[in-house]
């Protein structure tokens, strides 16, 4: 469950990379300083955020001292309509999310995506559909009247992405209380997970008729067991989507937004910044928004507007 309080965090008016964080403080109104860039993140775990976020804006800042940036804050949002409301006052300036928020957020027109975001060398990635080999569902049509697994209400491969390609193929999503629940004849009932490894323990053991995730998690033996897999089969798949997206807020000064990209593609070829990288979930490098891309993220935030308004 997502906090219930922001939590905002201040590096000090320094910025060397070694600057020290101060004290978590309450969430308050920013200054309208422009010397300072704000680093935001929707967030269930402040503390461990922080310690991802810190190191890549400590990383960042001094290097953007050219277009008058002096210092560096984060700013940690309890949901994503909280970083709306933060983005669209200004009090953030970039962002790191899933593709199906930023497509949100882009329809809400308070941020653009700039950048994609590589982890463990994938750009891009789609949602599989998996069954038991010895179940009789062939194909996405014959989950109708039966039930599949997501992860959970914010996961773009695990629910945004299936979920809107099966109100794609006319299907009508329910959600079920447990399990044991069954939905009305002719939709698609569905429960959250919460973990992978439940989403694939949930489907061997016959507690849900398909499960979903990402093509990355199918190939992850720890999140699809060798001993599981050999029972599953792939009955369907999406579209690729970029894995994770930059964003700026809508509005930010050009010459700023223009130098923080420079800075970040040139990051995987300084030294200084590999472990400033792999601390940030697991980053390799960013790489500029294609044009297949931008094709996918615009759809994609089609389906999650309409997967949000029919489904939730």
């Amino acid at each position: 469950m997502r906090l219930l309080l922001a939590c905002l965090f201040c590096l000090p008016m320094a910025w060397v990379p070694s600057a020290q964080a101060q004290d978590a403080a309450p969430a308050q109104p920013l200054d309208d300083d422009a010397s300072v860039l704000v680093l935001g993140r929707v967030s269930d775990d402040p503390k461990s955020h922080y310690d991802q976020l810190k190191p890549l804006l400590d990383y960042v800042v001094p290097r953007l001292a050219g277009v008058g940036i002096r210092s560096g804050r984060i700013l940690m949002a309890k949901d994503l309509q909280q970083m709306t409301s933060y983005l669209r006052r200004g009090q953030v300036d970039w962002i790191n999310e899933t593709a199906g928020n930023a497509g949100l957020l882009e329809r809400r027109g308070v941020a653009k995506a700039f950048l994609v975001t590589e982890r463990e060398g994938a750009t891009r990635y789609h949602s599989v559909f998996f069954v038991r080999r010895d179940s009789p569902v062939q194909t996405l049509a014959d989950l109708a009247g039966r039930s599949v697994a997501f992860q959970n209400p914010y996961s773009t491969s695990a629910y945004y992405l299936p979920a809107a390609r099966l109100l794609d193929e006319g299907m009508k999503l329910e959600v079920l209380l447990s399990p044991m629940d069954k939905p009305v004849p002719g939709a698609v009932g569905y429960l959250f997970a919460r973990t992978e490894l439940n989403i694939t323990t949930w489907v061997h053991k016959r507690l849900v008729d398909a499960g979903v995730f990402s093509n990355l998690d199918w190939a992850n033996p720890q999140r699809m067991p060798p001993s599981f897999a050999q029972d599953f089969r792939i009955i369907g798949a999406t579209e690729d989507v970029p894995r994770a997206l930059m964003l700026t807020r809508k509005g930010m000064d050009p010459k700023v937004e223009a130098r923080l990209r420079e800075v970040l593609m040139e990051a995987s070829t300084d030294p200084d910044a590999g472990e400033v990288l792999r601390r940030f979930i697991g980053t390799s490098r960013f790489v500029p928004i294609a044009d297949e891309d931008r094709r996918a993220l615009d759809k994609l935030g089609i389906g999650v507007a309409r997967v949000r308004a029919e489904v939730e």
